[in-house]
């Protein structure tokens, strides 16, 4: 089931961010995702599937944003992103 979220927003905000309604929507719910995955409440297939991409996009975005999930190591990575193609 699909639920809608309604927010208020100034428009002098998505001036600010050169971003229509539609692009600052985006942006919330991208940043909502990865905020719900650094805090545990959500998982990276969930928020992937949310955001409509791969599971190792979501992975890659998430860690950019500072997400803690491995170990640092490339073969943590490449494990990880191995269980996207399966």
């Amino acid at each position: 089931m699909k639920q809608t979220l309604e927010i208020d927003c100034p428009a002098e905000i998505l001036l600010g961010l050169h971003l229509n309604i539609e692009g600052f929507a985006e942006y919330l719910k991208r940043q909502a995702a990865i905020s719900l995955f650094k805090e545990g409440e959500l998982s990276s297939g969930s928020a992937a599937a949310w955001l409509s991409i791969p599971r190792a996009e979501f992975i890659y975005l998430a860690m950019q944003a500072g997400a803690v999930l491995l170990e640092d190591s490339i073969d943590d990575y490449n494990r990880e992103t191995a269980l996207a193609t399966e």
